[in-house]
C-alpha cells in the first residue's frame, strides 16, 4: 500500500476532530481542574497585583519624583518575555503555582499602577478643595472621594489586566501550572489532538470574555454616575 492510502486509512480508523463531544464526556474531571486552576491562578494574580498597584500609586501621586522610575520599573517588568522571567523564578519558587503568580503579578503592575495614577489624577480640584473645606483629612478624603471617584479608571486597568492574564497563564505550563494551557500543551504532544487543543483553546477564549463582561457589569454597578 503506498504511503499516501496508509495515511489515508489510518485518518479513516482513527479520525482526529477539533470538536468532540466524546473528548470533553471523557475527561470533563481533567478538563474541570484545569479550569479551576486558570481562573485561581488568574484571579490571584490580578488581586495582588491591585493590592501592590494602590499603594505604589499612592507613593507616586504623594512624592512626585517617584513616577517615573516607578512606571518605568512596572515597564520593564512588563517587557520581559513570560518564558524568560520564568525560567529565573524557577530556581528560587520551583516548579510550583507560585512562580505562575509572581510573574503573572508583574505583569499586570504597569496597567494597574497606570490606572489608579490616572483615575486619581482626575478627579476635579474643585471636589478635593470642596471636600477639604468641610473639614476632610486626607485619610477620608482618600476613601470617600478620590478613590470612589477614581474607580471607572481603576476598573478599567483590572478589566485589562484580568483579561492578559488569562491569556498569559497558559505560558505556566512551562513550569507545570499552566491551566487550560497544560491541555493544549498535551495536545500537541498527543499527536496533534485536535479535539483536546480546541477545547482548552476555546474555554481560554470564553474564560476572557465572561471575565470581562462580569467586570463590566461590576463596573456599571459601582459607579452608575459615569453612565450618567
Amino acid at each position: 500500500m503506498a504511503p499516501s492510502q496508509l495515511a489515508q486509512a489510518q485518518s479513516q480508523e482513527a479520525p482526529n476532530p477539533w470538536i468532540s463531544v466524546d473528548f470533553v464526556r471523557d475527561n470533563s474531571e481533567a478538563i474541570l481542574a484545569a479550569l479551576r486552576q486558570h481562573i485561581t491562578l488568574t484571579v490571584v494574580s490580578v488581586a495582588l497585583g491591585l493590592l501592590l498597584a494602590v499603594p505604589l500609586a499612592l507613593l507616586a501621586r504623594r512624592y512626585g519624583w517617584l513616577r517615573t522610575p516607578l512606571l518605568g520599573a512596572a515597564g520593564l517588568l512588563y517587557t520581559i518575555p513570560s518564558l524568560a522571567l520564568f525560567a529565573v523564578l524557577a530556581p528560587v519558587t520551583g516548579l510550583t503555582a507560585t512562580t505562575v503568580v509572581l510573574g503573572l503579578t508583574s505583569y499586570t503592575l504597569l496597567v494597574l499602577v497606570r490606572n489608579v495614577l490616572a483615575g486619581l489624577d482626575g478627579v476635579p480640584a474643585d471636589v478635593v478643595e470642596a471636600a477639604r473645606g468641610m473639614g476632610m483629612g486626607p485619610g477620608r478624603l482618600l476613601l470617600r472621594v478620590e478613590l470612589p471617584l477614581a474607580l471607572p479608571a481603576v476598573l478599567a486597568g483590572v478589566r485589562i489586566a484580568t483579561v492578559s492574564t488569562v491569556a498569559l497563564v497558559t505560558v505556566g505550563v512551562v513550569v507545570s501550572n499552566g491551566g487550560l494551557g497544560q491541555l493544549i500543551f498535551e495536545g500537541f504532544n498527543n499527536n496533534l489532538y485536535r479535539a483536546e487543543i480546541f477545547t482548552a483553546t476555546a474555554l481560554c477564549v470564553a474564560l476572557a470574555l465572561v471575565a470581562d463582561l462580569l467586570l463590566l457589569g461590576l463596573e456599571r454597578l459601582l459607579t452608575p454616575w459615569a453612565r450618567r
